[in-house]
């Protein structure tokens, strides 16, 4: 495992790019420990979020143990085209990336959005995944995933996307988890330099026709879990109002190989409430 002295940290990584086949410029961040038998991991980002949504508490607590892709996909943030409306496209386009890298093993952690199109694309391309993490999500056809209430569709869809919006959504309505969202907030905010570009209206439209289509409901849907033999660690907190708990129970119970972990007072942002402890927990199950 090898580690520089001065190893760059989700502050200070660069905003790399490169061409795939599909003609998309993907913009991504690429760093970590490295070593012959090390897997790299992919990260698959949330609803309207880029590369610096990812927490660095997070990210650099992972990075310590192995080598970390943080990725925009098509459309998103620096990345060049149009976000497709569709979790399938969105797979596939995170496959040109891949396949543009040269990579031929992989783990992926999959949070919300990122978690359907992580399914996705383990179905699309078993061989390609080792280890698989989905974190706040839920299967194709889940239980109350077909579209959000009216409160959470308004805070979730503003032009301009507040801290407050991104505490109410993602943390528990108690004054500790609300006191970590903004602490998170702080965090996301703190990188002054390279940052990645906003994402775009086109790509919060997109993408939330891709996540309403996703959660038509359609128990038989459940059915293709069966495919996902790898090893999967599913994660939430127990109360999650953009993707309800219960699809994550249910995730865990169609897999053939998972396990389940709910962290109790948290919401949606649960991996950021606690990112550290969530961090060993990951480092723990891919090792």
């Amino acid at each position: 495992m090898t580690t520089p002295a001065t190893a760059p940290t989700q502050f200070t990584a660069p905003n790399l790019y490169i061409e795939a086949g599909n003609g998309i410029t993907y913009a991504y961040r690429r760093f970590g420990s490295t070593g012959p038998e090390m897997t790299p991991l992919l990260f698959l980002q949330h609803f309207r979020g880029n590369l610096d949504n990812w927490d660095p508490l997070l990210i650099d607590a992972i990075a310590a143990e192995r080598e970390v892709i943080l990725l925009d996909n098509t459309g998103v943030g620096g990345s060049s085209g149009r976000t497709p409306n569709s979790v399938t496209a969105m797979a596939h386009d995170a496959l040109a990336f891949v396949d543009a890298l040269g990579l031929r093993t992989l783990d992926i952690l999959g949070f919300s959005l990122g978690g359907f199109v992580a399914q996705e694309l383990t179905l699309i391309r078993p061989h390609l995944v080792n280890r698989l993490v989905l974190a706040g999500t839920g299967p194709q056809g889940g239980e109350q995933m077909h579209g959000f209430t009216s409160d959470v569709l308004d805070a979730a869809t503003r032009d301009e996307p507040t801290g407050e919006d991104f505490v109410s959504l993602f943390f528990e309505r108690t004054p500790t988890s609300i006191g970590k969202g903004w602490e998170f907030v702080d965090r996301i905010c703190s990188r002054t330099q390279d940052r990645d570009a906003p994402t775009s209206l086109q790509t919060r439209d997109a993408q939330l026709d891709a996540i309403t289509t996703w959660g038509i409901p359609d128990p038989t849907r459940l059915h293709r879990l069966s495919g996902i033999t790898h090893p999967t660690l599913v994660a939430n907190g127990d109360h999650d109002i953009l993707i309800p708990t219960r699809n994550s129970r249910l995730l865990a119970s169609n897999l053939p190989n998972a396990a389940l972990s709910i962290y109790p007072g948290a919401g949606h942002g649960f991996l950021f409430q606690h990112p550290e402890e969530f961090a060993a927990e990951v480092n723990a199950f891919l090792d």
